[in-house]
């Protein structure tokens, strides 16, 4: 479904990303996990061109393409297979939280204002804020403005949701209702690659886990392969210090 190899990216001399490769299947649940500065948010950036990588090829289902040199019509075709949850939500604050969802529609994807309204309707439904269709960014909490973002990604029925630490902003009694609405999405079968700290979410959810420091992938393989039995002492040392109870049993 999708492959990209050898992603490299630098910002004036600091290499961030030295070579990353990622394979998805349709329904994959990918969770990258690493300490900060390892070059997760920028792989994921690089994903849907929110950053252009300096190399590295992709294949996307019938599209294939070097990230450096990519068109412009290649770009908006990935970007029409994808969707991007970042961490701060970047909802418009001057409009309501189906206006939000609708404006992906409306604008970028050409789609009737009252069929993009039913579409809202029903994503933001789904995400549980049936009550809120009216109400602007400033009257929701945090977990409610990031629902609304899954909202806005989840309406654009993509092949591949992307989540940049979706619960990073959040305080900690508001992290549970995104994360259940994330869970709910995973049993529906969405494919979707998260970049988390949120690790018994990862243990629960992902059918692989990637686990990066320094810009490269250090190791991946199944959630009970990383989290019970990791191959690299980087991978060890970090769960050791990231988990309060590391012999955690999936």
């Amino acid at each position: 479904m999708l492959e990209v190899k050898n992603v490299h990216k630098a910002f004036g001399h600091n290499e961030v990303l030295k070579g990353v490769d990622i394979k998805v299947d349709k329904g994959d649940i990918i969770v990258i996990l690493g300490p900060s500065g390892s070059g997760k948010t920028t792989f994921l950036r690089c994903l849907n061109f929110l950053e252009k990588a300096d190399q590295g090829t992709m294949d996307f289902d019938d599209i294939h393409t070097e990230l450096k040199s990519a068109s412009k019509s290649v770009i908006t075709k990935v970007r029409r297979k994808t969707a991007f949850v970042f961490q701060n939500y970047n909802l418009f604050q001057n409009k309501t939280a189906i206006q939000n969802v609708m404006e992906g529609l409306t604008v970028a994807r050409k789609v009737p204002k009252e069929e993009a309204r039913q579409i809202a309707q029903q994503a933001l439904d789904k995400v549980g804020l049936e009550d809120r269709y009216d109400y602007y960014p400033s009257q929701l909490s945090g977990g409610q403005q990031q629902r609304v973002g899954i909202a806005r990604a989840i309406a654009v029925n993509p092949d591949v949701l992307l989540f940049d630490e979706p619960t990073s902003a959040l305080d900690p009694e508001l992290i549970g209702e995104v994360l259940t609405v994330m869970k709910k999405l995973a049993k529906e079968g969405a494919t979707m690659i998260i970049v988390t700290h949120e690790m018994s979410f990862a243990q629960e959810v992902a059918s692989k886990v990637i686990f990066m420091d320094g810009g490269v992938v250090v190791e991946q393989g199944s959630a009970k392969q990383i989290f019970t039995a990791p191959k690299e002492e980087r991978t060890s040392q970090f769960l050791h210090r990231v988990l309060k109870d590391y012999d955690y049993v999936i």
